[in-house]
């Protein structure tokens, strides 16, 4: 698949749940309502869109959410698209996850497949973390951890950049993360949804916030790519793979290849525009067939770049939609 702006499309981003265990300040707001279960996409719905995907030619799916891992019908997602990298037809299948289940979940998801996952979390520290997270558990999450390396999945480790917070966590996340043979990517926060706080505020680019690395070790860019706009760099003498994801402070759009399913079963083309087709609605009514047409509808409305900057600075709205509708 091919865009208007002739990228290769070969990645889909799924977000299977926007409910989460975890109310991140930068994500979501502390009283958040959720969709009614009826308008989410059912099992047999997200398996027969990945399916047609992937006729498409989609080599890589992302499971997110919300915490994708509290859907009660999880195991059985992760099963039937795991059988899709079996089989040969998916190169990859992968997890954003906060960690806090992964206790539960490492073994099933290296049984059906998942080599890698990544686990979001922007502080070492108890108290900073369960400030952020409002009131969760960072030992949770490090339990979590510990269990998916031991069931041979590789880890990475997302820290959100956030000034004035946890600038101070980022040597000892990346001791952490080299110690453990974890790597770790730093993102800059995007401007998605009201969460009540002031992102202007919040908002630190990551050649600033990653400045104090540069003093203790040295940072040599490396050729290294995963399916996502990470660009990465090695951390020498550390021995750590850094990664960094920058879409207000150094633009990644050029190369995308990415689209995204929301829970409620919209295929975004951009995290940053609100143009979209509805596949729930069109799969209800005509069929699992009349994606092939909304696919190519949606190729042609992918857009060049996101508006993220405009919408921080002020100059242009701020999307109404949240990080855990759309998936991160």
């Amino acid at each position: 698949m091919q865009d208007g702006f002739g990228r290769k499309i070969d990645y889909l981003r799924i977000s299977v749940t926007d409910r989460c265990n975890f109310r991140c300040q930068y994500c979501m707001s502390e009283k958040m309502t959720f969709m009614p279960k009826t308008e989410l996409l059912t099992l047999e719905e997200i398996t027969l869109i990945a399916e047609r995907f992937i006729g498409h030619g989609i080599r890589k799916i992302r499971l997110t959410g919300g915490e994708p891992l509290v859907r009660r019908d999880m195991k059985d997602v992760i099963q039937r698209l795991g059988r899709k990298v079996q089989s040969g037809e998916l190169e990859e299948l992968t997890l954003t996850t906060n960690g806090s289940l992964l206790t539960e979940y490492a073994d099933h998801l290296a049984t059906h497949g998942m080599r890698r996952i990544n686990v979001s979390m922007d502080t070492l520290d108890p108290v900073r973390f369960g400030e952020i997270t409002r009131g969760a558990d960072v030992k949770v999450v490090l339990e979590g951890i510990k269990a998916a390396k031991a069931a041979g999945i590789q880890i990475k480790i997302n820290m959100v950049a956030l000034r004035d917070f946890n600038e101070d966590d980022l040597l000892p996340m990346a001791e952490y993360c080299a110690t453990n043979g974890h790597d770790l990517t730093i993102i800059e926060t995007m401007p998605l949804g009201d969460v009540g706080a002031d992102r202007k505020i919040a908002h630190i680019p990551v050649a600033e916030f990653v400045a104090p690395l540069h003093d203790l070790y040295t940072l040599s860019p490396v050729a290294h790519r995963s399916a996502g706009p990470a660009r990465y760099v090695s951390v020498e003498p550390l021995g750590l793979r850094l990664g960094m994801i920058t879409p207000l402070s150094n633009n990644f759009c050029d190369d995308c290849n990415r689209l995204r399913l929301t829970t409620d079963g919209k295929i975004f083309m951009c995290l940053g525009h609100n143009a979209h087709v509805d596949l729930r609605a069109a799969v209800r009514k005509d069929g699992i067939a009349s994606v092939d047409q909304l696919l190519q509808q949606a190729l042609k409305l992918k857009p060049l770049r996101h508006d993220f900057n405009a919408q921080l600075e002020g100059s242009a709205e701020i999307l109404e939609r949240h990080m855990n509708v759309t998936g991160g």
